[in-house]
């Protein structure tokens, strides 16, 4: 058996472009992935077809050596950031497709599942009305109807990720921007009571003063992590934020692979890791850094503001570890969003009930992902 093909598509989301893609081989089996990184999903597609022409002719099930021989040919092109999203969706649907040659879940090749029913957080539900605590609140009530019992949100005002667009380019608020902070995180904490589990987005876009003012601000309302309070660059920084921080510190998603993983957990810089399966080698590398965080004694929570393909390869990674916390899951999200793969996410109460079916569990709808093809000019809100 022989790799003969990697097909590559660009889908809009509801914020930036799935990038999805399907491995097939001589003998007719497929199997099916995503590399979903932004802003930049142009680069990440062609770097996904570039790897892709790289592997033709190619064992599909030599996993490991195939991820492997990736790293090491394009290593100079650096360990971290396109190239490894390539390789983390190619991974993907590697495993993809060698379960569904065994005829078993994808779970069952990363060790068996310790459970099949994931718990889900709710993130991107804050879309419809203002940044200001009467519209929070009235949306977080929708979440918990529905099951969740947790949520994540930036209270800051970052409403554009792009830095200098919004806010102040030194990475400050005003009083006032604190205060409304403050305001709009009490209000959907007296909403969701105190059961709920809430978790507080920073984007790295504070500075290191007003990130420590206001976990200490926010510390009384219970929260559950502070997220990215500094960029990834220095785990030696995120320790010292961590030890003058009073809420737990969780980061990840912009760590690529176990050698960085390795660097943050070895300096005990946080509480949580939330490595993103489309962005830290794929599923399979997922799993050996749960392993490593493990450990240290820490917890996963993946990182998954992406498409249906992630939120699945994410879930299997989840059934298969000991440590797993809880898994992100965006709550509002484009309509065609289930119809690319033929069958819907199974999302029950705020869980992801994993069925049995082989693989990832899904294949992709080729005609519905050409209806909907991504965006490649700039629009507002959107990041190509």
């Amino acid at each position: 058996m022989k790799i003969e093909s990697v097909d590559v598509w660009l889908v809009e989301g509801i914020k930036y472009n799935w990038t999805l893609l399907r491995i097939t081989t001589d003998t007719g089996h497929t199997g099916v992935g995503e590399a979903t990184n932004w802003p930049g999903s142009p680069l990440v597609y062609h770097a996904v077809k570039h790897l892709g022409h790289h592997i033709i002719g190619l064992d599909p099930r030599r996993i490991d050596y195939i991820w492997t021989k990736l790293y090491r040919d394009f290593n100079w092109q650096g360990p971290t950031g396109t190239m490894m999203c390539a390789m983390s969706g190619i991974d993907m649907a590697l495993l993809d497709l060698k379960a569904k040659l065994l005829d078993v879940p994808c779970y069952e090749l990363l060790g068996g599942a310790f459970r099949t029913k994931i718990l889900l957080y709710a993130n991107y539900w804050f879309t419809i009305g203002g940044h200001n605590p009467e519209d929070y609140a009235r949306q977080a009530k929708v979440v918990v109807d529905a099951g969740f019992t947790g949520l994540k949100f930036d209270p800051f005002a970052h409403t554009n990720y792009l830095f200098g667009d919004d806010l102040t380019s030194n990475l400050t608020l005003t009083p006032q921007q604190e205060g409304l902070a403050y305001d709009i995180v009490a209000a959907v904490r007296e909403t969701v009571g105190d059961e709920a589990q809430l978790m507080i987005e920073t984007h790295a876009f504070l500075s290191m003063p007003t990130a420590i003012r206001m976990a200490k601000k926010l510390e009384p309302l219970g929260i559950t992590w502070y997220e990215e309070p500094a960029g990834p660059e220095s785990p030696r920084i995120l320790r010292y934020l961590n030890e003058q921080i009073p809420i737990p510190l969780c980061v990840g998603e912009r760590h690529y692979a176990r050698w960085d993983f390795r660097n943050l957990l070895g300096e005990y810089a946080v509480d949580y890791i939330m490595p993103d399966v489309t962005r830290c080698g794929g599923p399979n590398e997922m799993k050996r850094i749960a392993t490593l965080a493990e450990t240290s004694n820490v917890q996963v929570a993946p990182h998954n503001p992406n498409g249906p393909l992630s939120t699945l390869a994410s879930a299997h990674v989840c059934a298969a570890i000991p440590n797993f916390f809880r898994q992100e899951f965006m709550f509002n999200d484009v309509s065609w969003r289930d119809k690319v793969i033929d069958h819907p996410l199974p999302i029950e109460d705020g869980y992801l009930v994993l069925s049995d079916r082989p693989g990832l569990g899904v294949d992709l709808v080729v005609d519905v992902m050409e209806q909907h093809p991504g965006i490649l000019e700039t629009k507002p809100g959107f990041y190509v």
